[in-house]
């Protein structure tokens, strides 16, 4: 419209002010988006939440007896608070008004609206006048916007309205650093005042552009500290310049400073915590529901509109949500009541849940991460005297929990009356299952070669499964082997032994692989008439504490291949799948706001970590690498929650691989293949890998400055299970156990592969479900698909001895020679890689080490040593891909372990340096692979290059794996996936 038009006189009739502000304001706008919105019902007014907090009211003590009257009778209040904003709940906060509603408990009595009850409101806006001086002005104001739909033409011929909604709309900063003003005259005692609640802290009035700043904000200061506003009164001296019924007035401070009565109290709290935003949702406020002492003027006849209009809107919102309509009586609980201590144990569960050994060539063992950042072992201790890889070795233990499942104590056979029997049971029964050729539970694998059986051709398949018998171990020092048998060939699958304390070690096999026909392994996963000695299987036991027998929950333990970069985790673990697994199954809960120190750094830790097995994440994220993500000075940035910094934390998220805009590229982080790679890169989202969307989801809140700022750089995490409180000692053994496998790439994996990806496979998060007692799997056909392998209490069901591990390459050695990194040199060299966490791919030499180390040499040289990485798979020769996979079989402890070691200590290194500890090139006469005639293009033997000569004549990297059938999954083609 041009100009604004006058309101009907019908409808702006002396005294029915209230009626046509309920009507529009209530049944023409709050009632309307109740109909056609989604619950629940919003209010009227100051729709938008920022966040509902708890506190203290306290009364100053100097302040003038006869103010002391009506809610200021009383010293001291609980208090719930209602931080807003007047607009849509999805609208900007930047531009909108704030508003505080206050609920007071603990007042008793017959209140300004005529209820017994036992609270007090107040509400306030950060605006110190109104925008109208009475009820008619604000009926056509409103006529103007909610009839007319042209506030611009009303504006237009009010300037003076106009320039207080500007200044009301400009909030900045913070809620918890804004002045608000209760703008209507109150009554209090004897006189009339006004009020205004101001910060102790300074605002930092910085305009923000993101929508939801003022929560996040919120969310933030109040998880470091608390704040405290002071509440002001104005006392009314002078009825001429001190109006009651002209809202658009301010009382001059200079007849009547205002002076503090009582402080508002916030503390240090979860502004997220469940259940306390709904909370406060639920709660009306309204200015009348005071004690008549402290009512508003009923000479504002804005504050006599409001009584009705509040009121109409809070019974139309309670009853269309179906809360109650009268206002409770007591606070909510600040803190859950916490659970009655129970000490009672009913139940035994061991720990971790899922534990991990590791096939080692000598009879010596270390055990496996029991902390999440276990303390390095010092250098040499991977190998016995003769350069033998020591094996690795699961530890179980058995804690007594109550009913609830919290952990009263370890149970051990010495302590506390407990009879302990251990069953453990290990299986290998990769030869006897299906060949892998690509995860089954991608839509790529219906273009993979079919997932046929292994040795269709035996026909007696219990002859190719490894089942030696369970054993059970009784007491301390008790031990027990595991051995089986392959065709006609004995296997020895590892063994087990229990301590001085009762608890369970289990070892795993020597490493040992071989065909029982003397062929050649030729290819990455399937080789026909092979074995390995890698196994898995349940680990239970028979727990009877003070001569009762009580349920025990069982575990499993997986015997893995070795791992040759113990300090180093991938960038996402098994831990961080299971967990994802088991969130979107609803047994655990996704988190809301997420740790940096726990969630967000070990991200960044593991990326920077990987520049010890690959020369590409080392020049991305490793040492003065492209991409600082952990120096001191870029974690000080990082960790704070500050919106100066939220452009570069959101520039890192969008680096991070996202499925619907970018997955085809390898560019985006990590650089890791995916389940479905291919070469040439196939086209699909697969191609490369991702986070969990439980990572990529706390990665984002990180990204909006919605985190838990909780680092602290001179933190020192556990070094041992004994350092870790006693109630967390379990889950720290199965996430420590599961951060150092890997989940990417399934293709197959190293310790599991992708089954672990379906919920069916668990009876708990990370616990995987046992097959019942003398379960019988249902025979499968010849070929495996996609959707045979779901049917219900099928494979991906409750696990038999050998479940787990069945799906794995066999044997695991030519999988792991075969999985390498920048398989595309022409984009780069050293990346995507598989799995470099495990299976190292570029590495720092004793020797490179060395001439770091040596002060006395040119720093420029040392730099260069520093920087210059060697293949790892250099033992293996370069005589050709079959050459290399058969000689990773006889020689896999050839190949070196990435330690930790101390830096040279000048400013120009790490403090801490991860060198490969051995490298021993395999000789001509040690490799067992042998061929009629020669093989095509290989030299005649007299003239291969020697032992001393092989390395820097020709790298074991020269030999061409782009056409292995690793890397050529889809020989059909493979339509697009996008």
């Amino acid at each position: 419209m041009d100009k604004e038009l006058p309101v009907p006189t019908c409808f702006d009739t002396p005294g029915t002010a209230t009626k046509r502000l309920v009507e529009m304001f209530v049944e023409m706008g709050q009632a309307k988006r109740t109909r056609i919105g989604p619950p629940p019902a919003e209010r009227a007014v100051f729709r938008k939440l920022h966040g509902v907090v708890h506190g203290r009211f306290v009364r100053h003590p100097d302040i003038p007896e006869e103010l002391c009257v009506g809610l200021f009778a009383h010293e001291r209040l609980d208090a719930w608070m209602r931080f807003s904003s007047d607009t849509a709940p999805n609208a900007p906060d930047l531009g909108s008004t704030l508003g505080i509603g206050i609920k007071l408990f603990g007042v008793p009595g017959e209140n300004a609206l005529g209820e017994a009850g036992n609270t007090a409101d107040l509400i306030m806006q950060n605006a110190a006048r109104f925008f109208v001086n009475d009820a008619q002005e604000m009926v056509e104001f409103t006529y103007a916007g909610v009839v007319q739909r042209d506030y611009d033409a009303y504006l237009a011929s009010h300037p003076e309205t106009n320039a207080v909604l500007n200044a009301m709309t400009a909030p900045r900063g913070s809620v918890l650093t804004t002045t608000y003003w209760a703008i209507l005259p109150f009554r209090m005692g004897d006189e009339i005042v006004k009020y205004r609640l101001v910060p102790e802290t300074a605002p930092e009035d910085v305009p923000d552009d993101a929508p939801d700043y003022l929560a996040t904000d919120m969310v933030n200061r109040l998880s470091e500290r608390g704040y405290q506003f002071v509440l002001e009164i104005q006392r009314r001296t002078n009825p001429e310049t001190m109006p009651l019924d002209k809202a658009m007035v301010e009382w001059p401070e200079d007849e009547s400073p205002f002076i503090p009565v009582a402080t508002l109290q916030i503390p240090r709290q979860r502004v997220e915590a469940r259940g306390q935003a709904d909370y406060g949702q639920g709660l009306s406020f309204n200015i009348w529901r005071v004690p008549p002492a402290n009512a508003p003027s009923e000479a504002s006849s804005i504050a006599v509109v409001r009584r009705d209009v509040y009121a109409a809107g809070a019974r139309l919102r309670h009853t269309a949500n179906g809360q109650p309509l009268q206002d409770p009586g007591e606070p909510r609980p600040v803190l859950p009541e916490p659970f009655a201590k129970d000490d009672c144990i009913v139940q035994a569960v061991i720990y971790p849940a899922i534990g991990i050994a590791r096939v080692g060539s000598s009879d010596e063992y270390f055990y496996g991460p029991e902390v999440i950042d276990p303390r390095p072992l010092p250098p040499g201790s991977y190998r016995d005297k003769d350069m033998k890889l020591k094996r690795q070795a699961a530890r179980f233990r058995i804690y007594g929990c109550n009913a609830r499942g919290d952990i009263v104590r370890e149970l051990t056979g010495g302590e506390g009356g407990a009879e302990i029997e251990w069953k453990v049971e290990l299986a290998n029964t990769k030869a006897a299952w299906f060949g892998f050729q690509l995860a089954l539970d991608i839509p790529e694998a219906n273009y993979a070669p079919p997932t046929t059986l292994r040795n269709p051709g035996v026909a007696d398949r219990s002859r190719l499964a490894i089942r030696p018998e369970a054993q059970t171990l009784r007491g301390a020092g008790a031990s027990a082997r595991f051995e089986g048998r392959f065709m006609d060939i004995e296997v020895a699958l590892g063994e087990a032994m229990t301590d001085e304390a009762g608890r369970l070690t289990v070892l795993g096999g020597k490493g040992i692989s071989q065909s029982y026909d003397g062929s050649a392994a030729i290819t990455f996963a399937n080789n026909e008439g092979w074995y390995d000695d890698v196994s898995d299987g349940p680990v239970t036991a028979r727990v009877v504490l003070d001569d009762m027998e009580i349920q025990v929950v069982p575990s499993w333990v997986v015997v893995a291949p070795p791992n040759y970069g113990p300090q180093r985790k991938s960038v996402r673990t098994m831990w961080d799948l299971m967990r994802d697994v088991a969130i979107k199954a609803k047994m655990l809960a996704a988190p809301k706001r997420p740790s940096f120190t726990r969630e967000i750094l070990p991200i960044f830790e593991r990326m920077e970590g990987l520049q010890w097995v690959n020369a590409g994440f080392a020049g991305g994220f490793g040492w003065e690498g492209a991409f600082d993500l952990t120096s001191p000075e870029a974690l000080s940035r990082l960790s704070s929650t500050s919106p100066a910094f939220r452009e570069q934390r959101r520039v890192i998220y969008n680096n991070f691989r996202n499925f619907q805009t970018d997955s085809y590229s390898p560019v985006p982080w990590p650089w890791l293949y995916g389940d479905a790679m291919n070469i040439p890169p196939a086209d699909t989202p697969r191609q490369n890998a991702v986070l969990s969307d439980c990572q990529m989801a706390m990665l984002d809140c990180w990204a909006q400055g919605n985190f838990d700022n909780d680092y602290d750089a001179g933190h020192k995490p556990p070094g041992s299970i004994d350092e870790v409180p006693l109630a967390q000692q379990g889950d720290m053994l199965t996430q420590a156990a599961l951060e150092f496998c890997l989940a990417d790439a399934f293709h197959p994996g190293c310790e599991m592969t992708w089954p672990v990806r379906s919920a069916s496979m668990y009876m708990a998060p990370f616990r995987f479900l046992h097959a019942p007692k003398g379960w019988v799997e249902p025979l499968q056909s010849e070929v495996l698909t996609t959707d045979s392998v779901t049917i219900p209490n099928g494979p991906l069901y409750g696990q038999l001895p050998g479940g787990i591990t069945r799906w794995m390459a066999v044997p695991w050695q030519t999988d792991t020679s075969s999985c390498r990194s920048g398989y595309t040199p022409s984009y780069d060299p050293y990346v995507p890689s598989f799995w470099p966490a495990r299976v190292p791919n570029e590495v720092l030499t004793k020797e490179n080490y060395d001439i770091v180390m040596d002060k006395s040499r040119p720093l420029s040289e040392r730099k260069k040593a520093f920087a210059n990485r060697e293949a790892w798979i250099e033992p293996l020769g370069a005589d050709g891909y079959t050459h290399q996979i058969n000689n990773m079989i006889q020689h896999f402890d050839f190949l070196g372990v990435v330690e930790v070691r101390e830096g040279p200590g000048d400013p120009e290194f790490p403090a801490f340096i991860e060198v490969e500890d051995y490298a021993k090139l395999i000789t001509p006469e040690e490799e067992h692979y042998t061929v009629r005639g020669e093989l095509a293009g290989m030299a005649p033997r007299e003239t291969r290059p020697t032992t001393t000569q092989r390395r820097g004549v020709r790298s074991a990297t020269e030999v061409d794996v782009s056409s292995i059938d690793l890397v050529n999954r889809f020989p059909r083609g493979l339509p697009p996936q996008r």
